[in-house]
């Protein structure tokens, strides 16, 4: 089996180290702790999402947790990822934390949030984290090819996911490439261009020829270039929208049309730098680092 390849109801891939990870997941960056993300969880639960993206720096892991327990949803079938906040300095430590938090043994996905400078100072955190069965896999995310070969390199165990934003509007094809080329799984966070992109009037064109919402059309643009997907929502119809994605195919020209709003020119970058640091200096802020 080839890394990436489609588990038998089409709904998973299976990584480097053998695991299912969901295509489809709720992401829940910006969603409050509280009722807010309980009830945006409980809902995705509900609709059949069994793949649920968190983070410390989120400050709602909790809501997570207890959002799980809530849905009676047994554990062992919900995959759950959260992120090491690398302001911090131990991974293990970190990972101990998010999981009384989450009210989890384990997770499913431990990420390094970003490359915080140094992209492998805490890489040998991640790996004790896994070997000592905090997380069952471990990988990467808003890591560019550089900072994806330095982990690589100084590595005993390899990252098996790299999230990262991917949309039609920022598809980085050299990243792509290098992380398939390095059996890498890529996951694709702000698909919907935090609401932007659903205006885009190529976007609309798309989804009215193929009777569509423009969600669903970047979502399957998504699946279509063997991305996983973690669209965020507060709304349960939204929720339930975004979960329609399996039933229809874009055609050759709407995936060239689609292509072609690419502004990153094919960059191995993993995020605008700028864009990337103000997010993160907000964030930093709300929790005090």
């Amino acid at each position: 089996m080839t890394v990436g390849e489609l588990a038998a109801d089409g709904r998973a891939r299976i990584l480097a180290d053998g695991h299912p990870m969901p295509i489809l997941g709720l992401g829940v960056w910006q969603i409050p702790d509280g009722a807010s993300c309980v009830n945006a969880v409980r809902w995705a639960l509900d609709l059949g999402y069994r793949h649920i993206d968190t983070a410390q720096l989120y400050q709602n892991e909790a809501s997570v947790g207890r959002a799980l327990r809530e849905s009676g949803v047994p554990r062992d079938e919900v995959f759950i990822t959260t992120k090491f906040l690398p302001d911090y300095t131990d991974p293990v430590a970190e990972a101990e934390q998010s999981l009384r938090r989450l009210g989890v043994d384990w997770v499913d996905l431990y990420l390094v949030h970003w490359p915080h400078g140094d992209p492998v100072r805490a890489w040998p955190g991640m790996e004790r984290a896994r070997e000592r069965g905090l997380a069952r896999s471990i990988g990467i995310s808003n890591f560019g090819v550089g900072d994806l070969a330095a982990v690589l390199a100084a590595g005993t165990i390899a990252p098996v996911v790299n999230q990262v934003k991917l949309s039609p509007v920022y598809y980085r094809r050299a990243l792509l490439d290098a992380c398939r080329q390095r059996d890498v799984v890529v996951e694709a966070y702000s698909s919907l261009g935090t609401g932007q992109h659903l205006r885009h009037p190529v976007v609309r064109r798309v989804a009215a020829r193929v009777d569509r919402t423009p969600a669903q059309v970047l979502l399957r643009w998504c699946l279509q270039h063997e991305l996983l997907v973690i669209p965020k929502s507060t709304h349960q119809e939204r929720i339930a929208e975004n979960a329609q994605i399996f039933d229809f195919t874009l055609s050759p020209q709407d995936m060239a049309e689609l292509d072609a709003l690419d502004r990153t020119k094919g960059t191995g970058q993993a995020s605008e730098r700028h864009i990337l640091r103000g997010a993160l200096r907000r964030a930093r802020a709300v929790i005090k680092i």
